[in-house]
Protein backbone atom coordinates (compact mmCIF):
# COMPACT_ATOMS: atom_id res chain seq x y z
CA UNK A 1 0.00 0.00 0.00
CA UNK A 2 2.83 2.33 0.49
CA UNK A 3 3.75 2.03 -2.65
CA UNK A 4 0.47 2.84 -4.11
CA UNK A 5 1.04 6.31 -2.17
CA UNK A 6 4.39 6.81 -3.42
CA UNK A 7 3.22 6.57 -6.93
CA UNK A 8 -0.11 8.47 -6.56
CA UNK A 9 -0.59 11.52 -8.73
CA UNK A 10 -1.97 13.58 -6.40
CA UNK A 11 -0.43 16.03 -4.50
CA UNK A 12 -2.48 17.22 -1.28
CA UNK A 13 -1.85 20.71 0.46
CA UNK A 14 0.22 23.98 -0.86
CA UNK A 15 3.39 23.12 0.94
CA UNK A 16 3.74 19.64 -0.98
CA UNK A 17 2.45 21.48 -4.06
CA UNK A 18 5.35 24.30 -3.53
CA UNK A 19 8.17 20.95 -2.87
CA UNK A 20 6.98 19.39 -6.52
CA UNK A 21 6.97 22.82 -8.73
CA UNK A 22 10.39 24.22 -6.72
CA UNK A 23 8.68 26.95 -5.03
CA UNK A 24 8.25 28.72 -1.56
CA UNK A 25 5.13 28.19 -0.60
CA UNK A 26 4.23 31.27 -0.25
CA UNK A 27 4.90 32.20 -3.91
CA UNK A 28 2.15 28.85 -4.62
CA UNK A 29 -0.56 30.13 -2.23
CA UNK A 30 -0.40 33.08 -4.60
CA UNK A 31 -0.29 31.30 -8.16
CA UNK A 32 -3.26 28.81 -6.76
CA UNK A 33 -4.63 32.12 -5.48
CA UNK A 34 -4.97 33.62 -8.88
CA UNK A 35 -5.27 30.05 -10.83
CA UNK A 36 -1.86 30.78 -11.93
CA UNK A 37 -1.15 26.50 -11.70
CA UNK A 38 -3.56 24.01 -12.24
CA UNK A 39 -5.31 22.75 -9.08
CA UNK A 40 -8.47 22.35 -6.96
CA UNK A 41 -9.00 23.49 -3.66
CA UNK A 42 -10.73 20.83 -1.73
CA UNK A 43 -12.41 21.76 1.74
CA UNK A 44 -9.46 24.21 3.01
CA UNK A 45 -7.06 21.79 0.88
CA UNK A 46 -5.61 22.57 -2.35
CA UNK A 47 -5.35 19.53 -4.64
CA UNK A 48 -3.09 18.94 -7.52
CA UNK A 49 -1.98 16.29 -10.37
CA UNK A 50 2.27 15.86 -10.49
CA UNK A 51 1.00 15.03 -14.31
CA UNK A 52 -1.28 18.00 -14.96
CA UNK A 53 1.60 20.58 -13.38
CA UNK A 54 4.63 18.66 -15.12
CA UNK A 55 2.69 19.67 -17.95
CA UNK A 56 1.18 23.14 -17.48
CA UNK A 57 5.43 24.14 -17.01
CA UNK A 58 6.59 22.30 -19.95
CA UNK A 59 4.30 24.28 -22.21
CA UNK A 60 5.18 27.25 -19.85
CA UNK A 61 8.93 26.48 -21.09
CA UNK A 62 7.92 25.94 -24.62
CA UNK A 63 6.45 28.94 -25.01
CA UNK A 64 9.30 30.74 -23.98
CA UNK A 65 11.74 29.41 -26.13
Amino acid sequence: MADQLEQSDVIWGAGEIAKAIGTTERATYHMLELGKIPARKIGARWVASRQKLRQHFEGEASEQN
